[in-house]
């Protein structure tokens, strides 16, 4: 079978629901993947942020192997002995809490925002419950109605009006803009500290500083969406740790799992009240024996292999690849992000750029129309940044001089 027969079985039974690229991955290792025809690719976006170890991480794949063998799923009405262990290597490595698993990076805010609800109601019935949550333009938490509604961007609510509502848009790392937007029904401030699919836009220190400050003084939960931020991915097991600050809440999945699908939201102690209880919350498969048994690997094998550390010096290294690209071609606006979650901001329209990539071996992501989203694994090797530097250098000098203009949306962005 070759790709344009795969291409043929999506045509006829799989919804058109992603822009899929041209081609059928079968087999990764590290920072490499092959398709159906045997063509290698360096992958530099691996599973949209998922693989953080790379692709076939050996400990990963043990740690799968040996769970099917035992037992593979288990309903939540029992302890599982893997989950015990993910939600406490979760809560040491971070801030004193207590753990909810679901299956997805928007399972986790979905419960993040179940949590704000029902918190904001507890206590208020005569007065009316404190149910608004204030977050960010070009926000992204995920594809369900909730953490859709979440979501701060027009293109991901077009069609499934009404939202949820009770959310509200400020603007990222304007703390001003968020001050506006508190009224005696707020509840809770959401955000990533890095908004990943929203062009790789850092929070910066004041504005999060600010954010945990407003928070304490009007009685509001501070919602960090780490799902793409998590696992070291920032030169930090978790990104808020650069900040100085710990959230109320925080949500995980992406590299947790290492391509497994797990989620969790991570419910600080300083939260007393106790309102998640029997029949509140709940997920059929979340955190079962498989995929936190995969997860506790993940963190075995970035803390044995000391990979936030190397995390720092790649992302260092790519950095660097990243502004003399910068400065050889007028086109690249910005380079921006943190260890190895990075990108280019162009003047320009970035799709071409990334399909460009693609023909040349090179799997990146074009994001927000201008926008060129660079994520290796953990595991990157000094001579893949070396290469993956070098195809982009011939991607930009290919594409010097087209027209590749904005459209008039993506400009006022």
């Amino acid at each position: 079978m070759k790709t344009a027969d795969v291409e043929k079985l999506y045509s006829e039974y799989v919804l058109p629901t992603y822009k899929r690229m041209p081609i059928c991955l079968v087999k990764g290792k590290g920072s490499r993947v092959w398709d159906l025809e045997g063509k290698e690719y360096l992958d530099f976006f691996p599973g949209w942020g998922v693989s953080g170890l790379g692709h076939a991480h050996p400990r990963v794949v043990h740690a799968i192997k040996n769970q099917t063998k035992k037992i593979i799923h288990v309903a939540n009405n029992f302890h599982i002995l893997s989950q015990a262990k993910l939600a406490q290597a979760i809560v040491t490595n971070g801030f004193p809490g207590r753990v909810f698993f679901g299956n997805s990076g928007a399972e986790a805010n979905e419960a993040a925002i179940k949590f704000c609800r029902i918190y904001g109601a507890d206590g208020n019935v005569s007065g009316g419950a404190r149910n608004e949550m204030i977050t960010f333009t070009k926000s992204f938490h995920g594809r369900t109605m909730g953490a859709m509604s979440a979501t701060g961007q027009d293109k991901i609510h077009q069609g499934f009006y009404p939202l949820v509502e009770k959310f509200l848009y400020a603007e990222f790392n304007d703390l001003e803009s968020v001050k506006k937007l508190i009224t005696p029904k707020t509840v809770a401030i959401m955000l990533e500290p890095i908004q990943g699919e929203g062009g790789i836009r850092v929070a910066t220190k004041e504005f999060m500083q600010g954010l945990r400050k407003l928070c304490d003084e009007k009685d509001l939960l501070l919602v960090l969406d780490e799902v793409q931020t998590c696992m070291g991915r920032t030169g930090k097991m978790y990104a808020y740790q650069h900040y100085g600050i710990e959230p109320d809440i925080m949500t995980l999945a992406k590299s947790l799992g290492s391509g497994v699908p797990i989620g969790a939201m991570v419910l600080s102690r300083r939260v007393k009240k106790e309102l998640f209880v029997p029949g509140t919350h709940g997920s059929t498969y979340g955190g079962n024996p498989l995929v936190t048994a995969a997860a506790l690997a993940v963190f075995y094998a970035i803390k044995k292999e000391k990979l936030i550390v190397r995390a720092v010096k790649m992302g260092e290294l790519l950095a660097a690849k990243l502004e003399e690209l910068k400065a050889k071609y007028p086109v690249i606006e910005e380079v921006r992000g943190m260890a190895l979650m990075r990108a280019l901001k162009l003047s320009v329209n970035s799709d071409a750029y990334a399909a460009e990539a693609l023909k040349r071996g090179l799997i990146i992501n074009s994001t927000q129309g201008d926008v060129l989203r660079i994520m290796p694994a953990l595991t990157v090797k000094p001579k893949e940044i070396e290469k993956a530097a070098a195809v982009l250098d011939l991607v930009f000098s290919t594409l010097q001089g087209q027209d590749l203009r904005l459209s008039d949306a993506q400009s006022k962005a």
